[in-house]
Formats: structure tokens, C-alpha cells, sequence
């Protein structure tokens, strides 16, 4: 079977919204190609072993096993990130968050990056700001694990701390950034079986209304914060007033909701007076 051959039929067998490029990818992976080699060899021939193992693949992936855990990677920003399904995946409405961290943070400044997961926020603003000291924390080993597998790959200098919120945090910071669990509880079940099967359930769920986590920031991030510290988070698509107002009743001013490219909410921005 060609490298086309291969392509076609598995665009036939995959059952994805996305089948033109996720089967691309599979592909990739299975023959450690890139993306040109399907249009400049098309009839470049797989062994029997490879193509066993692409169509295996298509099959894990019409399991509902997202394409990033099937390859163990993605990007975010530019960069290359390990992806293990201790991690949820990330995604690229949180490059919104990651840009307005870049732009906002005051030169060396000290930054805290709560809920880190895949460690990727705290790695994209580093690698983009090289004069911002970066600390991480993550309540899950095995995030941990993922997240300084990605600092060691992309070689930055980021701490990371197993932490169940701000437990083991010490110190204050000039700006907290967090991409926390929002999704309220009874919306998990209806979500895409990629996500509600294969993704971590305790990095999807906010509690009943997904505003667990902003409570305990709103209220504990004030300890941890300099004079006139910024805090930034991300939020579900309909969140956004419902944060600001935890944090207006929190003592924060200045405080902006940010939408994505669809117009809708995505990231709460506030300042801690004082």
C-alpha cells in the first residue's frame, strides 16, 4: 500500500469531524514523515508492520482516544509539548490567556502559574519572557511528570511544586495566572467522549457551577500577592461576569474580561490594589 493509498482509506475509516488532518497526522507518526512527504511521495510504499499499525491506530481513534494521547504530542504557541493522558490537552483558546500574560507582565516579574497540567502556560511565557521568574503548580503527581518532561525538552528554567492549590506555595508574586478546572459538574457527562472518557476528570470539573477553584483564588490569592499584583485566568465560554464578581467582591479592581476570536469569553484580568 502507497503512502496515498493509505491516506485515502483511512480518511474512509476514521470517524473524526476533523478525519482530512487528524488521519495526516496518524500517518505522520506511524511513518516519521512530515506533512509535504504525503504530497511529494505519495507513492512512497509502507511495509506491512506500518500499515497494521496505522490502521490500528484509526481504530484507537474511533474509540474516542484523542489524536494527541494516541501520539503524545501537540503544540501550543510555537512549541512542541509532551502530551500523556495525565494532562488534559492543551488547546488554543488558552494561547489568549498566554498572549496576555506576554504583553502585561511587568519586566521581572515574578509569576505564578496555578493548575499547570502539561506545564504549558508557564512554559510559553517563559520561553517568550526571559526576564520573568516562573514557578508552577500542579495537586497531581503524574502532571508534574508530564510538565518537567516539557521543561527539560524545551529547556527553560521553570519550577514546578506539587501543591493543592496554594498549600505549598510560599512567597508573593507579581502576577498569578491559573487555566483551572471550570466545567461544571453535570455538563462533564454531555461533553465529546475524547474528552469526557480520555481526559482527566479532575482537570475538567469546576465543581456543581465550575466556579470552585475561582472562589478559592478570588479569596486565597490576596496572600500571595504584591502591590498591585495582576491576576489572570481563564474561564469558560460563559463565565465571565460570574468571575468578575467573585473577584469585585474580593477586593480586585480593574477588572476586564477578555473574549476569544468567536467573541466569546476567555480570560478574567484583575488587579490587586494596595
Amino acid at each position: 500500500m502507497t503512502y496515498r493509498e493509505a491516506y485515502d482509506e483511512g480518511r474512509k475509516r476514521i470517524v473524526s469531524d476533523e478525519a482530512d488532518i487528524e488521519c495526516a497526522i496518524l500517518l505522520e507518526f506511524v511513518m516519521g514523515t512530515k506533512r509535504q512527504d504525503l504530497f511529494a511521495h505519495p507513492d512512497m510504499e509502507l511495509t506491512k508492520e506500518e500499515e497494521d499499525k496505522f490502521f490500528s491506530l484509526i481504530e484507537r481513534r474511533n474509540s474516542g482516544e484523542p489524536v494527541q494521547y494516541i501520539t503524545g504530542k501537540t503544540y501550543l504557541y510555537g512549541l512542541k509539548f509532551i502530551c500523556e493522558p495525565s494532562v488534559l490537552i492543551p488547546r488554543f483558546d488558552t494561547e489568549v490567556l498566554i498572549e496576555e500574560i506576554i504583553k502585561k507582565a511587568p519586566k521581572d516579574a515574578k509569576m505564578l502559574d496555578l493548575c499547570t497540567g502539561s506545564g504549558c502556560i508557564a512554559l510559553c511565557v517563559k520561553h517568550e519572557r526571559e526576564d520573568l521568574t516562573v514557578v508552577a503548580s500542579d495537586i497531581s503527581k503524574a502532571a508534574l511528570e508530564t510538565a518537567e518532561k516539557n521543561r527539560k525538552n524545551l529547556s527553560l528554567d521553570v519550577t514546578f511544586i506539587e501543591s493543592d492549590m496554594f498549600e505549598n506555595i510560599n512567597g508573593r508574586f507579581d502576577l498569578i495566572a491559573s487555566n483551572p478546572p471550570y466545567i461544571p459538574r453535570e455538563v462533564i457527562e454531555g461533553l465529546d467522549v475524547k474528552v469526557r472518557k480520555f481526559e482527566p476528570y479532575n482537570a475538567l470539573c469546576g465543581g456543581e457551577d465550575g466556579l470552585d477553584y475561582y472562589r478559592i483564588i478570588a479569596d486565597k490569592a490576596k496572600g500571595y500577592m504584591n502591590a498591585n499584583a495582576l491576576l489572570m485566568m481563564e474561564t469558560g465560554f460563559d463565565e465571565g461576569e460570574s468571575v468578575s464578581t467573585l473577584l469585585r467582591e474580593n477586593g480586585y479592581e480593574n477588572i476586564r474580561v477578555i473574549k476569544d476570536l468567536n467573541g466569546l469569553d476567555r480570560v478574567v484580568t484583575a488587579v490587586l490594589k494596595g
